[in-house]
């Protein structure tokens, strides 16, 4: 474990120093300055000429502040001789631009994988793809882990209860399914509409829930108004508590109001985005290590052996 460093861009340096502490390593000197106009620099202060670099980045708020990060270490990397660049991105912005909904726009999630290889960077360490395809807009390796296994562990020693799991929605039906068959509870799904971006509306539920524990599933929690208005249907169906499980606290905008007045009981989410000062002190939000799960897949990638066993 000599051949390989460890960087960290500011998005998300917490995260990066566990990571670094499971693996029971140093973290990687790098200087990350902004000028007074808002550019950025980069220097790398170690040698990196014919090692492996992981730079640890999630690319959240300020979103396009870390994505620029991210595209210059890489770039800073490439030109220093490294002998290869795994970008690890622990959620990945502009995920949910990943077609064209209207003519004359862009596919923003597509665009920005072409930026990362572009910059220099070998392989992609991501964890819960908002859209699974968006491995396929990379031409280079993709490693896309799965939280799975931290929240069911917290699911399977917390809640004792009748369980039932909920999709807030039509498109995570399948990430929806495949929890309750681990936990081997019944699924039910919200009939949700959407208006307009950041506007949901909840119509509908398809399945029971009376008298049981809900648990709200989704890949990340921005505004909140799919889970807070989700949560209402179901409390309204009968449920004895919601509670909701989401791997990225993105908790934008009115996020953090609409939970505390919400029905929501709890809502466990992880370490993949720092929490805001705001999200940090709603004793509603529960956040769950991954640096463990991240740290393995990193040493893995390193000494070339599978990463499938860590979906299990």
């Amino acid at each position: 474990m000599t051949d390989f460093l460890i960087f960290s861009g500011n998005s998300n340096p917490n995260l990066a120093k566990n990571v670094c502490k499971y693996l029971a390593m140093p973290l990687g000197a790098a200087k990350v300055h902004t000028f007074s106009d808002g550019e950025i620099q980069i220097e790398i202060n170690v040698n990196v000429r014919n090692r492996e670099v992981f730079v640890i980045q999630s690319t959240c708020h300020p979103v396009n502040n870390n994505l620029v990060e991210l595209l210059m270490m890489i770039d800073a990397f490439k030109r220093s001789s490294a002998s290869s660049i795994t970008a690890v991105i622990p959620y990945y912005g502009y995920a949910r631009q990943d077609k064209k909904v209207a003519p004359r726009v862009p596919i923003s999630a597509k665009l920005v994988a072409d930026l990362l290889a572009t910059a220099g960077a070998t392989r992609v360490i991501t964890m819960d793809l908002h859209a699974g395809q968006i491995q396929g807009f990379f031409n280079i390796p993709v490693d896309n882990l799965f939280a799975a296994p931290v929240i069911l562990d917290y699911i399977k020693t917390v809640f004792r209860d009748e369980l039932v799991i909920i999709s807030p929605d039509a498109g995570g039906v399948e990430r929806a399914r495949a929890f309750a068959k681990r936990l081997s509870v019944d699924l039910a799904i919200i009939d949700k509409r959407r208006s307009a971006p950041n506007q949901a509306k909840a119509m509908g539920l398809i399945g029971d829930v009376q008298g049981k524990t809900a648990i709200i599933l989704d890949d990340m929690a921005d505004t909140a108004g799919t889970l807070t208005e989700a949560a209402k249907v179901v409390s309204e169906n009968g449920a004895k508590a919601v509670h909701a499980c989401c791997t990225h606290p993105v908790l934008s905008g009115p996020a953090i109001k609409r939970i505390n007045d919400s029905d929501l009981s709890s809502l466990i989410v992880t370490e993949t985005i720092p929490l805001s000062e705001k999200a940090a002190d709603c004793e509603k939000i529960k956040v769950l290590p991954i640096a463990k799960l991240i740290g393995e897949a990193i040493i893995r990638s390193y000494r070339g052996d599978s990463v499938t066993t860590l979906f299990v």
